[in-house]
């Protein structure tokens, strides 16, 4: 190996590991083919240049995952390692990055794929590397947000992810809330939107992230939600969200005047797909976490371990 194959291997090594840049990012960047990113970083471990130091806690991770499959009849739970020292961004993209592994091996040829907005979700893109090819559907479960940036929007989550995988692609060209209920009832019932209803009524995989309490809510910085319906969602016990759908620490749906001007999925339909994977992580986000949970709303989660921990501690899990 010659002095400037090293200096690419070590630029491109510090870039995916020091800077957290993902392989597309670095792709962009340096005018490399993204395929090649991945042979890059690999030949960087073979030859040396990254050394990766694990520390194993992987058993009490596992002990965890368990407990949670057990305690709540769980498909499948990945806990991902966190610390103090991890920025808020990094917990999500340790998050995302799980996620977008184990859904690299659970998407199949005719699935249909649908996919929520937020952070995590965005968080998503970019991580789909050399991932097998599939020819599934993928499509939004909820409008668009309002103020957010680009790559926090449902419809650039969904084109990312099924370009990725070699899929189709559908849009929804509407927000998750409108100011009324009739202009929602309309869009619904419109002949362009009964695409994706149907498809709807075939989603096999659900991608969603997990609403906060309505203090920290998502719905509450992206405009969608004022006092008045913050007043409403308190007085019945609100304690987070799926697709701009609330519901109570039990796992019942909150129904409001808001939800008539929601352009969602049903939350009860996710009860019946094969999987709905929830991409959630922060301890202020563990109530609404066990509240989808007890609604039967999710069926996998992604998460790390203190968020893990709370969720239990707050089951009455007394292991914990």
């Amino acid at each position: 190996m010659n002095d400037d194959e090293k200096k690419i291997l070590v630029q491109v090594a510090k870039m995916y590991y020091l800077e957290d840049l993902t392989q597309s990012d670095i792709s962009k960047r340096l005018g490399i083919y993204r395929t090649s990113i991945s042979r890059l970083l690999k030949k960087a471990r073979d030859e040396g240049i990254v050394q990766i130091n694990i520390i194993d806690e992987a058993s009490t991770h596992s002990e965890m995952e368990s407990r949670l499959k057990q305690l709540f009849g769980l498909h499948e739970v990945i806990i991902v390692a966190s610390n103090e020292s991890m920025s808020g961004n990094d917990k999500i993209k340790s998050v995302a990055r799980a996620g977008a592994e184990l859904l690299s091996k659970m998407i199949k040829d005719e699935d249909v794929v649908g996919f929520a907005w937020g952070r995590t979700m965005g968080s998503l893109i970019g991580e789909f590397n050399d991932c097998p090819q599939r020819s599934a559907h993928f499509v939004p479960l909820v409008g668009g947000p309002g103020d957010m940036e680009t790559k926090y929007h449902v419809n650039a989550i969904v084109y990312s992810i099924a370009t990725d995988f070699g899929g189709e692609a559908h849009m929804i060209d509407a927000a998750a809330v409108l100011e009324r209920k009739e202009t929602r009832n309309e869009i619904i019932n419109s002949n362009y939107f009964r695409k994706i209803t149907d498809l709807w009524d075939k989603l096999t995989v659900a991608v969603v992230g997990i609403g906060a309490p309505i203090s920290n809510s998502n719905m509450i910085w992206t405009g969608f939600l004022g006092d008045k319906e913050i007043k409403h969602l308190n007085s019945h016990d609100a304690v987070g969200d799926i697709c701009s759908r609330f519901y109570d620490s039990q796992g019942n749906v909150v129904n409001s005047e808001l939800a008539e001007r929601t352009i969602a999925i049903p939350l009860e339909r996710l009860r019946d797909t094969r999987i709905t994977l929830a991409l959630a992580e922060s301890i202020e986000k563990a109530p609404s976490i066990l509240g989808a949970i007890r609604g039967k709303y999710i069926n996998a989660l992604v998460t790390n371990e203190e968020t893990a921990a709370e969720v239990l501690r707050l089951a009455g899990d007394a292991a914990v």
